[in-house]
């Protein structure tokens, strides 16, 4: 198994994967698909085998830090301005889990983001895997907290920093 980019083609399998592995959280395959548009060089996929069969996904796009972008809604024009990177989703499945798969997905990620900062919403008590990952729990304002509360009582905002 390996992490390549993304391509357009790999959208089904990756809405799949997503649906499967995150089903409180659905989104739309446009969103995906819009996604991808916004910043292909941060999305990535865990391919395997002869006929690359997708087993994990990486999306991640420019946006502002301590705003967590609309679930399953077009994002805003304003992701242009975007100092941070926020990290959508990070999802494996569940052969391609515990083999370092994600710490190699988020270590890419790092890399490609350079002097910026990385945002992301912990969801599934996944906190902790952040944690040791060099992200750290931010509160960020009233409106940040609200938007949180939608990803349910174990979400956390959590920013890793250059």
């Amino acid at each position: 198994m390996r992490w390549r980019a993304m391509a357009a083609m790999d959208l089904p399998a990756v809405v799949e994967l997503a649906n499967a592995l995150f089903p409180d959280h659905y989104e739309a395959p446009e969103r995906f698909a819009e996604r991808l548009q916004a910043a292909p060089d941060l999305c990535r996929v865990l391919a395997c085998g002869g006929a690359e069969a997708i087993r994990g996904y990486c999306i991640a796009y420019p946006w502002p830090l301590g705003r967590i972008p609309p679930l399953d809604r077009p994002l805003p024009e304003e992701w242009r301005a975007g100092e941070a990177v926020y990290l959508h989703d990070l999802g494996l499945h569940p052969e391609a889990a515990g083999r370092g798969h994600a710490r190699a997905a988020i270590a890419d990620l790092v890399a490609q983001a350079g002097q910026r900062a990385i945002a992301l919403v912990a969801v599934n008590r996944s906190a902790a895997f952040w944690a040791a990952s060099g992200f750290r729990e931010e509160l960020g304002d009233a409106a940040l907290a609200d938007k949180l509360a939608g990803y349910g009582p174990y979400a956390r905002y959590m920013v890793r920093r250059p």
